[in-house]
């Protein structure tokens, strides 16, 4: 099914999501889930494929929060999340949407030990540190905001002076931006802001897969 914008009731579905995060709520309007968030969802998915299926497998997250481990109780997340990657901190293209309209993001969302070594390292030296600064400064000049997991303090193995010791501090590091919801959301232009978008994050992934890498096997 060729991706044509979510449906004219996803946000309103979220909005009332919001409000009322219940299990009666969510029974009584599914059916705007299926209809308007998740099925475009799946299509846009499957189109970003044809060009980023290089990168990993798509994949649309649960509409189920994990709440054993949680204060918040409420029972469904408020956003609809999709993602092609490779595994995480390996480099991943990241989609969203929900009350705040459409979110489109990409990096090294979570580093396992063994990535973070890598990613440290590969930013400690001049050639690929550098290479990650001018990727990440291009992207905070074009609208994106750069976000992650920061250290207070300086990682051991580098010194205070250190040239990139900004990045450093990062635990994960990923470039996030949006758009509020608007009348394309609903139209072929979506696809267009996403493919767009996601295009601008290929240095970054790249960088991603090639200087960190899948976390090894436990």
């Amino acid at each position: 099914m060729r991706f044509e914008g979510f449906g004219e009731y996803a946000i309103d579905f979220f909005d009332g999501l919001t409000e009322d995060n219940s299990k009666p709520f969510w029974d009584d309007n599914r059916h705007l889930y299926d209809n308007d968030v998740r099925a475009p969802m799946d299509a846009l998915l499957a189109e970003l494929e044809k060009e980023f299926g290089a990168y990993g497998e798509p994949k649309v997250f649960r509409p189920y929060r994990d709440v054993r481990f949680s204060k918040d109780k409420t029972p469904y997340k408020t956003h609809c999340g999709g993602v092609i990657e490779q595994g995480r901190g390996a480099g991943a293209f990241y989609v969203q949407i929900g009350p705040e309209g459409l979110r489109v993001g990409g990096g090294l969302f979570h580093l396992e030990p063994d990535q973070l070594a890598r990613y440290r390292t590969a930013v400690g030296t001049e050639l690929h540190g550098e290479e990650l600064e001018k990727i990440v400064a291009k992207l905070r000049k074009t609208s994106w905001e750069i976000r992650g997991d920061r250290m207070k303090t300086r990682p051991k193995g580098f010194d205070n002076d250190h040239p990139r010791l900004e990045l450093l501090r990062h635990r994960s590091i990923y470039a996030m931006r949006g758009w509020e919801p608007d009348d394309t959301l609903h139209e072929r232009g979506c696809y267009d802001r996403v493919v767009k978008a996601w295009r601008a994050l290929k240095p970054l992934n790249e960088w991603a897969r090639d200087r960190v890498g899948r976390a090894d096997p436990r």
